[in-house]
């Protein structure tokens, strides 16, 4: 896969395709590949963009903790569409993927097309519970520095996915995945694209998130897949790609 610069870290991202473009993060613990399905099914008619968030498959690990935010991975997200020359695409994601294509909405809503959102919650507006989340990131980030990427474990996604470092991935815990605000959670209200938001029935974690999205989001579809777990699109890609296939094509 081609790579880009930004800020001395390179980032590993793939561009396919031809048509809507469309922007695929994937959740902590996976990569670009969790994406195969999406990329074989779409590829002859819209163009997918994914990418490795730092810390994550391909891209590179930066040595500084300080180099792993929500911020910085909004501002990579938009340095690859800088470097496509693309000024908005779909933005969409699956777990943490999901959250940070909420946080990209919430500072760059002009370059936002329409939002898929599979696999995760808006966040936390409770500086309690965001704490309880960032206790369980913290714990996260010592088992990979402690086990190695054998300690990574995750759903069928994360099976999918290929790693280089588990100090990257204890890195993205602690920086990325954690919770620092409720930007995200508070900007539903006022998102005014198209959005598409896709759960597992099996990822009991994040059906209340997602149910509350589709709740709060004006006119977001809200779709529960039968029999699949946390990793809905490797789980059932035909269902998700059907879904994906009616969302884009209105979209288009």
């Amino acid at each position: 896969m081609p790579t880009i610069t930004r800020d001395g870290v390179t980032l590993r991202y793939e561009d396919t395709g031809a048509g809507v473009a469309v922007l695929l993060t994937h959740g902590f613990g996976a990569s670009a590949e969790m994406w195969d399905e999406q990329v074989a099914a779409f590829a002859d008619r819209f163009r997918l963009i994914r990418w490795d968030m730092r810390g994550h498959g391909l891209t590179q690990g930066p040595q500084e903790p300080a180099a792993y935010s929500q911020p910085e991975t909004v501002a990579d997200m938009v340095a690859i569409l800088d470097h496509l020359g693309l000024e908005q695409a779909v933005i969409g994601g699956h777990s943490l993927g999901g959250f940070m294509s909420l946080a990209f909405h919430a500072r760059h809503p002009g370059r936002v097309k329409a939002l898929y959102l599979q696999g995760c919650g808006p966040g936390y507006r409770s500086e309690r519970s965001r704490a309880a989340w960032n206790e369980r990131a913290e714990r996260r980030a010592r088992t990979l520095e402690e086990g190695g990427l054998a300690a990574l474990g995750g759903a069928s996604e994360v099976g999918k996915s290929q790693q280089g470092s588990a100090q990257g991935l204890a890195h993205a815990a602690r920086g990325i995945l954690s919770q620092v605000d409720a930007q995200a959670i508070d900007s539903l209200p006022g998102i005014a694209v198209p959005t598409l938001i896709v759960i597992g029935d099996g990822d009991t974690p994040y059906l209340t998130g997602a149910e509350y999205m589709g709740q709060r989001i004006p006119h977001a579809k809200h779709v529960v897949v039968p029999d699949a777990g946390h990793g809905v699109n490797i789980d059932q890609p035909v269902v998700v790609n059907r879904l994906l296939d009616e969302f884009l094509t209105g979209v288009t």
